[in-house]
């Protein structure tokens, strides 16, 4: 049975726990948004590796008609995201190649 990723979990995972930032802390913070259907294990990978922070967003999602939906943000500094985000990128590219 696959056990489905709950924004809890990844906060858990996480050895520090930090306190929520308030409004002025996030000006130099940058959210790299998850797509809906990423594996967990990438998800994982990629707090642990780049120590961001896991967020619940909610967002519009426009797939047949705009829905508003709560979906999983990676937060943390401008260099940290980027690199984040080109290991998603490659991440998703390997997984979508092993089928």
């Amino acid at each position: 049975m696959v056990r489905k990723l709950r924004l809890e979990d990844l906060e858990r995972s996480k050895s520090k726990k930090e306190s929520k930032p308030e409004e002025k802390d996030l000006e130099n913070l940058y959210d790299l948004i998850i797509p809906p259907g990423t594996p967990s294990y990438i998800i994982y990978d990629l707090v642990e590796e780049f120590d961001l922070e896991p967020v619940g967003r909610k967002i519009n999602v426009h797939i047949v008609d705009t829905d508003e939906r709560e979906v999983i943000v990676l937060r943390g500094v401008m260099e940290e995201v980027q690199a984040a985000e080109k290991f998603l990128h490659e991440e998703l590219q390997a997984w979508i190649e092993s089928d």
